[in-house]
């Protein structure tokens, strides 16, 4: 009988940034770790904007840069995903409201700010999007290895 998988799911504004870097990353992070196997993960849009489309590139550059493979496309979370996932995490204040108000009542998952499991207590992970450089994205990528590593030290704590 095998034990059933967990299931993450990352959340920020459009789904090309930040969450396709804090999917990566995370799922990099427990395939390193041999227990890929056990994890379902996914990243989704708060708006539909970009559905459909790959990450931004500098998304895909830093992802590239640190041997983390990715090759998911955007989607807009759903309301069946509040009860599919165990987690859902968002990268900012504005997306933990956005998500809070999304939820159903009851709802499976458990909400949480990845930024909460940074242990240098850096909690908002900014969106580098408008940003005119790849400086933020690189930002992004080494806050999502901080908190991946973070999260699945926590959930060893919890067990």
């Amino acid at each position: 009988m095998s034990e059933e998988k967990k299931k993450a799911l990352f959340i920020c504004l459009g789904n090309i940034c930040r969450s396709p870097i804090a999917e990566g990353v995370f799922q990099k992070t427990v395939n390193d770790l041999k227990i890929g196997d056990k994890w379902e993960i996914d990243s989704a849009a708060i708006g539909g904007w970009h559905v459909g489309n790959p990450p931004d590139w500098r998304a895909l550059d830093t992802m590239k840069n640190h041997n983390v493979p990715y090759n998911n496309h955007c989607r807009q979370i759903t309301k069946e995903d509040f009860n599919y996932y165990d987690y859902i995490f968002g990268m900012d204040e504005a997306n933990m409201k956005d998500l809070n108000k999304k939820a159903p009542k009851d709802c499976k998952a458990k909400l949480l700010m990845f930024g909460d499991f940074d242990p240098q207590g850096d909690r908002i992970i900014r969106d580098p999007y408008y940003d005119s450089d790849a400086k933020g994205f690189e930002k992004c990528y080494q806050q999502s290895v901080r908190c991946s590593k973070g999260f699945l030290d926590h959930l060893e704590k919890e067990s």
